[in-house]
């Protein structure tokens, strides 16, 4: 219903007669439309962010309260909702203040039922009318916007609250917000229900108390919808719990704060600190109580300054002036100190600063913040209303902790620095960037100094902890920015441009050539390589190794010029003892684990895979046991340049092969001894790299995966991702969850390449790719970044991926926690459906694509007992062909497509070879249409037609440039052809050996013989599973039948006794299996004795993962009994249960009789119905693609594609029979075969079958660009191009993120259309003309999938249209009653009620061109037209439809901009690879 809106008064009576049209603005908006008023409820919904702040999901580091302890990590949460709860917690702790007899606040937080309580006891609220407002206090205090009691500034008060909105705002972001209260001097009870976003309130309830009864308790339901969550998070929880913990350390010892009907732990605020320090006689802990306002206490940072800090118990996460005004008088004491022990120390208080942790708890006096937020503190200190003046003996402590020592090697350092800037070149002193000279270097000393070279700055830092130990004066420290260059084989230019080794030789002084036989001319006398434990770091050490045997072989020779500096790769505390064992290779670490068996659990584990995770204490102990951690490389004879050699040279491929392949399960290097002679390194450390690299490299022939994408499967499968999820954020979860232990930007780059389906990518794409994951265009690298795109798993995958499959799998096990297994056992071999190539130490590989049908059809004929027929490679929407290279047995040849023109010498080109991408293409014909002066053009010219699915190029050419293009051949002049090898196809077994395999058959059959094998283990375990259940099933309903009939008795009985009669009854022991490990540091899984999370125990199968210890846990053998609820008790649930028994019986049964073979072939007939599927979904996309295309030629110019030339055309390709003119040197091309599936274009995605309904996105039209939408309406001639740009520009500009369609979970419903638009917020968008009607459209304030949303109408009113309202995301609570939904309708029907009326944006006669009449027929000029939504089209006003009849449309609108992909993870630009497969 549109509310009637009166125009403003005038000033003469002539003028407030209503006009007969509403008077309208520039932009064709009526003015009522363009100022509006809002009430204060409504502008709360309406900009949210004014009042709790983002209502969108942040991402921040934060501390929360986590298996009870303080946990600082990053979190996703959403402000707005943190915040309300906190109002009502400060409320509650307000009352402290009040009323100083209150001693308890209860908290519970109920995630299930969406539902948090805060109950304080103490002085309540009066029950009684307010005699001016006429409404009950606690009502004006909770249901009335600007009430407070903070009002008189004249008071001084220590509270929380001050402006009137906190108690209110939770209210107003509740579904249902109740009010309860006692008030014992009344001796009344008050309790009121408010809904709807406190748009509805019911009557209160007034009840008797008994005299002196008075507490308060509020309890509501976050509207979870206008925070973008469906639940209330685990993230938001523990930062919710971290609240709580505060208000009891705030509070102190007179209030008991409970939890969940727990106490929590602190009762002081000093007890409140110890929670972030480590419990530890070395940690820094300073604590004092000045006076009854201030509480503060100071610990050590580690170069950061940190806080945490209360003002009258709200949390000031930011700090502000009261922490500055304790933090000032700390280090400007600690400045004082440090400038009389260091005479030209440059200190400031800054940089003290960043060594100081400071904690403080202050009651200011009517505080003042900088939002209502209220995360900084802005009142001035003399406004405090109260002083803390740090008593000497405090500062005192500062002084002799050290935080003293820390900052003054900080100085040590910065002057070290500074007087590095000053040295002169005369004196031998170098200025290059990081740089830490030793101060001895180039001096008579000079043999006897050091220079570290580290892996990166963070292990710099760690060796200048170091040097608080041994001093500068002997010790030079510089940091490598990567892996040094691999010199044995680079260029003299290479050499020359590498900075990393240029400054090398500078710093250590070396001259090219020069034979050392000591180190007396070179500025350090020792070489220290200090690089990470882990694989990379030995790299690291070769490459160095490498460089000074390829120029200066003789200081290898020279004693302990190269040295190592090794530090722990694994520690294990004792946890009784605190005894720590320092284990130095990961084989040295498994080793111990096995022979410790359980007694591992004794064991904290804490994992150093780089250098920066040791802080610089130890850093400091490492360099005070310097000769336990130094190690030296011994040279013993010319068997030791031949095996730096091996490793390095190119020239021994084979041998490095061979040197692989004798690798054996456990080979390390022993730490303990002093001496390494340098075979020893590259025989027992560096292949341990060489092999992994290997295997990052090349992928397994199970499941045709490398490591990388196996743990992005493997995280998707335990997320899982049926619903999209940005890819930025999934490779967060990857790297947490799977131990991945590379670049961000290399996983999103992996990500993205499983999600692409253009041509010469995938052929079925495991992951769904939603926004722009990249095009034939520039083969992948034109994709969006990964915040702006999203993906889930494709509908498909599963039928890939058997999910039984996963009981049967080897599951791998790092940094303690359990991630991906050795591989997954799909279906069909994966590596042939989707190819893969990589390049490793020792070999590289190349596997074509080939078809998935194909495929499941041989491997039929092998169940069958049948012959394979041979494939050839194929790739999905690809129109070119594929024929076997005459020359060669192990190659094929593609070709694409042209056709010729005779009569206008030009050349149609409708298609490219494989991994011949257009943008590149394009380039080399701009370059065949210049002229130079060594070569001539020729092309004259050529015109694109190309989108990012199908290639048109038409060439236009002399009569000469062709007669010459057809005696070269003009497939091979015009590069039409590539070469696809099949010689090198070299993949990991199934028992991890490295392979070679010559034919796609041969893959074929190592795999059926495994995949068969696991199918019958499948049955096995199924089997077991099925009996296991039924087994279960039958106990628990003997168990009920028993305990109704009274022959057995539960209640009040000890567990031990009640389970031994069980156990003589003869009821069946089904323990509960716990996984034994050690307890790790950061580890991710849980271990026995550890709380899971709710989300973990619903996603998560109870049971041990391959690979790690188990055994059950005593006591739970009949805990699937005595743990049913008393609702099972029942008849109905017994004859459920029965029933239950007897369908796995059936399954049993029925699963017995199928044979292993039999269940691969439903496996298999179920993926090619799949497949069956796909096709009609991508040949539906391809005929409305064309159709679209179609109806924009026929408006003529500016509406489509140039006509097509009507003169006679010759089609050359391969099937041509007169090929003289196009033949290769190297290219027979036979007749073809005909085509199984035309090819399609424009590929997209149909949602699966149990998509709800709440998706918006459109399944049958591609959505057009605004210039394409703009250019079938004939709407612009050429002149206005860059107006429709500068448009595009402004529409980016609103950074507007994309809103790709959602595949909802299975089984959940999607929320009626009607409910879901009316709880929509209204957002304006800039209209396509601004000088037209601004179309109103309804944006969905779901913070992870934002997008606008506009109806596609088939009908018109001559009135006007609404738009229909973004479909948004529900919460559970919402979902599990219906009666919220309803409320949260009526309560946004004011803002409906207010919205003007929409009207239909028309189109004068020229909207977008000023310049040219061609826009429009002359003869419509004085017609009015109206644009439709989802064609585009020019149509007469039309009766405008029912709301329930429109189809959803989503318009995206993106700037993502383009990031580089990592090397490692891209496919090279020629996919040609020669016969010899020795290259690397």
């Amino acid at each position: 219903m549109v509310k009637d809106q009166r125009p403003p008064l005038q000033s003469t009576t002539t003028d407030n007669i209503p006009p007969t049209t509403k008077p309208t603005t520039k932009s064709g908006r009526t003015i009522e439309e363009t100022y509006q008023k809002k009430t204060q409820l409504e502008h709360i919904l309406l900009r949210p962010d004014t009042y709790i702040g983002s209502i969108e999901k942040h991402e921040q580091t934060l501390w929360v309260w986590e298996n009870d302890q303080m946990v600082k990590r990053l979190i996703s949460y959403v402000p707005g909702l943190y915040k309300i709860f906190d109002e009502i917690l400060v409320n509650a702790a307000d009352n402290k203040q009040r009323d100083p007899k209150m001693d308890t606040v209860k908290v519970n937080i109920d995630v299930e039922k969406n539902l948090i309580s805060v109950y304080n006891n103490g002085d309540g609220i009066p029950v009684e009318i307010h005699q001016e407002e006429k409404v009950y206090v606690p009502e004006l205090i909770f249901g009335h916007l600007l009430t407070s009691s903070n009002y008189d500034d004249s008071i001084k008060k220590t509270t929380g609250g001050r402006n009137g909105y906190g108690a209110k705002l939770a209210n107003i972001f509740s579904t249902e917000f109740t009010i309860e209260t006692a008030d014992g001097k009344r001796n009344r009870i008050y309790k009121q229900v408010f809904t709807s976003n406190m748009g509805k309130k019911s009557e209160p309830t007034i009840t008797k108390c008994k005299t002196g009864e008075n507490w308060t308790m509020v309890s509501f339901k976050p509207d979870l919808s206008k925070f973008g969550m469906e639940c209330l998070e685990e993230d938001v929880v523990a930062l919710m719990k971290k609240r709580v913990i505060d208000l009891a350390g705030c509070l102190g010892k007179t209030v008991k704060v409970e939890l969940d009907g727990k106490r929590v732990p602190p009762k002081t605020f000093e007890d409140y600190v110890k929670l972030y320090l480590p419990p530890s006689a070395d940690t820094l802990r300073i604590y004092e109580k000045v006076n009854e306002r201030w509480e503060i206490c100071v610990s050590m940072a580690d170069g950061h300054f940190e806080q945490v800090s209360f003002v009258n118990n709200i949390a000031t996460i930011k700090g502000g002036t009261h922490v500055d005004y304790i933090t000032n008088q700390v280090a400007n004491h600690l400045v004082t100190i440090v400038k009389k022990q260091s005479k030209y120390a440059n200190l400031k208080a800054h940089n003290v600063k960043n060594y100081l942790w400071v904690f403080v708890n202050a009651l200011i006096d009517n505080p003042a913040f900088d939002s209502q937020t209220k995360e900084t503190l802005t009142i001035k200190q003399t406004s405090f209303g109260s002083t803390c003046e740090l008593s000497q003996d405090f500062l005192k402590k500062v002084a002799k902790s050290d935080i003293v020592k820390r900052v003054a090697s900080w100085v040590q350092f910065k002057q070290h620095n500074d007087m590095k800037k000053t040295d002169g070149n005369k004196r031998g002193k170098l200025n290059i960037p990081k740089l830490e000279e030793a101060n001895f270097a180039a001096t008579n000393h000079s043999d006897n100094c050091t220079l570290i070279l580290t892996e990166g700055d963070s292990a710099k830092a760690l060796a200048m902890s170091g040097l608080s130990v041994v001093g500068q004066d002997y010790y030079g420290v510089f940091p490598l920015r990567g892996k040094l260059l691999n010199v044995r084989e680079a260029s003299p230019k290479q050499l020359q441009e590498n900075a990393e080794i240029q400054n090398i030789k500078k710093i250590l002084g070396l001259q090219h050539g020069k034979t050392y036989d000591n180190v007396k001319s070179l500025r350090y006398g020792h070489l220290m390589i200090m690089a990470d434990q882990d694989h990379d770091g030995s790299h690291i050490k070769g490459l160095l190794i490498n460089f000074l045997h390829s120029f200066w072989p003789s200081l290898l020779k020279v004693p302990e010029f190269v040295l190592e500096f090794i530090t722990p790769i694994v520690k294990a505390t004792n946890k009784k003892t605190k005894n720590v064992i320092s284990f130095y290779t990961m084989p040295e670490y498994e080793a111990w684990k096995e022979n410790l068996g359980h007694k591992a659990r004794d064991f904290k584990i804490k994992y150093y895979k780089g250098l920066g995770t040791s802080n610089g204490k130890e850093g400091a102990e490492y360099f005070a046991d310097l000769e336990k951690h130094k190690k030296d490389f011994v040279w013993a004879d010319e068997e030791d340049g031949d095996a730096i050699e091996l490793a390095f040279s190119k020239k021994k491929i084979e041998a490095r092969k061979n040197w692989l392949r004798a690798l054996q399960a456990g080979t390390y290097f022993d730490s303990k001894e002093k001496h390494i002679p340098y075979r020893d390194f590259i025989n027992k450390e560096l292949i341990l790299f060489s092999m992994a690299d290997l295997q990052r490299s090349i992928p397994s022939m199970v499941d045709g995966l490398k490591p990388g994408q196996r743990k992005i499967l493997f995280c998707a499968f335990k997320k899982p991702i049926f619903q999209e999820v940005k890819v930025a954020q999934f490779s967060g979860y990857v790297s947490e969850h799977s131990a991945y232990h590379h670049g961000e930007q290399s996983l999103v780059s992996t990500i993205i390449g499983m999600a692409q389906n253009f041509v010469g990518s995938n052929n079925i794409n495991l992951l769904y790719p939603s926004g722009q994951f990249g095009t034939r265009q520039m083969g992948g690298k034109d994709h969006a970044s990964g915040r702006y795109i999203y993906t889930r798993l494709s509908p498909i995958t599963r039928h890939l991926f058997h999910k039984a499959d996963e009981l049967l799998l080897n599951y791998l096990n790092e940094d303690g926690q359990s991630i991906e297994p050795t591989w997954f056992i799909p279906i069909i071999p994966m590596v042939l459906v989707n190819g893969s190539e990589g390049i490793g130490t020792g070999w590289s590989t190349f596997v074509p694509n080939y078809n998935p049908r194909d495929i499941i059809a041989n491997l039929k004929r092998l169940l069958n007992g049948q012959q394979m027929v041979p494939m050839v490679p194929w790739y999905k929407w690809f129109k070119g062909t594929i024929l076997k290279t005459a020359s060669k047995d192990t190659g094929y040849t593609t070709t694409g497509i042209l056709e010729e023109n005779e009569d206008k010498n030009s050349l149609i080109i409708t298609e490219l070879p494989i991994r011949r991408w257009t943008q590149e293409y394009k380039e080399f014909l701009e370059a065949a249409a210049l002229s130079a002066k060594d070569k001539d053009s020729f092309i004259e010219e050529y015109m694109a037609h190309n989108d990012d699915t199908t290639v048109n190029f038409e060439v236009i050419m002399t009569a000469d440039q062709m007669n010459q293009a057809k005696q070269e051949g003009l497939l091979k002049k015009f590069k039409l052809t590539t070469t696809l090898s099949t010689s090198n196809m070299h993949l990991f077994d199934a028992n991890g050996v490295i392979k070679k395999y010559d034919t796609p058959e041969q893959i074929l059959e190592d795999f059926f013989h495994l995949r068969l094998d696991f199918y019958e283990k499948r049955k096995t375990a199924l089997l077991h599973e099925l009996g296991k259940a039924s087994l279960q099933l039958e106990n628990k309903v003997r168990f009920i039948r028993e305990v109704v009939d009274g022959t057995l008795v539960v209640s009040n009985r000890k567990k031990a006794e009640l389970c031994a009669e069980l156990k003589a009854k003869g009821y069946t022991p089904l323990p509960k299996e716990a996984v034994l490990e050690a307890s790790i540091a950061g580890a991710v899984d849980h271990v026995e004795g550890s709380d899971e999370t709710e989300e973990e125990e619903n996603t998560e199968e109870e049971k041990p993962l391959a690979g790690i210890t188990s055994k059950t846990i005593p006591g739970t053998e009949y805990d699937y009994l005595l743990s049913m609820a008393i609702g099972t008790l029942t008849y109905e649930k017994m004859q459920q249960l029965w029933n239950e028994r007897d369908t796995k019986k059936a399954e049993f049964d029925e699963l017995t009789k199928t044979p292993s073979n039999s269940l691969w072939l439903r496996d298999l007939d179920a993926l090619n119905n799949q497949l069956d599927e796909q096709d009609k979904r991508d040949a539906k996309d391809e005929a409305e693609r064309r159709k679209q295309q179609e109806k924009a030629r026929a408006k003529g110019p500016g509406g489509g594609r140039k006509p097509a030339r009507k003169a006679v055309t010759k089609k050359h390709n391969a099937t041509s029979a007169d090929t003289s003119a196009m033949e290769t040197s190297n290219v027979n091309v036979p007749a073809p075969k005909p085509k199984s599936k035309p090819p399609a274009a424009g590929q997209k995605k149909a949602p699966s079958k149990n998509k709800a309904k709440a998706t918006v996105v459109d399944e049958e039209e591609e959505i057009p660009s605004l210039a394409e939408r703009m250019a079938r309406q004939n709407l612009h001639s050429e002149h206005d191009d860059e107006e429709i740009v500068e448009l595009e520009d402004r529409l980016a500009r609103h950074n507007i993120e994309s809103s790709p369609d959602q595949e909802e979970a299975p089984k959940k419903k999607a929320p009626p259309k009607r409910a879901a638009a009316a709880t929509k917020k209204k957002t304006t968008i800039i209209s396509d003309d601004e000088d037209e009607d601004e179309d109103e459209i309804d944006m969905s304030d779901d913070s992870d999938f934002e997008g606008i949303v506009a109806a596609p109408q088939e009908e018109k009113k001559k009135g006007g249209r609404k738009p229909v309202a973004a479909t948004k995301k529900r919460g559970a609570a919402l979902k599990q009653t219906g009666g919220v939904q309803k409320q949260i309708t009526e309560a946004m029907k004011p803002v409906v009620e207010a919205s003007p009326e929409k009207k239909v944006r028309k189109m004068r006669p020229s909207p977008f061109n000023k310049k040219s009449g061609s826009v429009l027929n002359k003869k419509d000029d004085e017609k009015e037209m109206v644009v439709g939504e989802s064609s585009g089209e020019a149509v007469a006003a039309k009766a405008r439809p029912q709301r329930a009849n429109r189809k959803q449309m989503t318009y995206v609108i993106s700037d993502s901009d383009e990031e580089e992909e990592d090397a490692n993870d891209e496919a090279p630009e020629d996919s040609d690879f020669d016969d010899d497969d020795d290259e690397e």
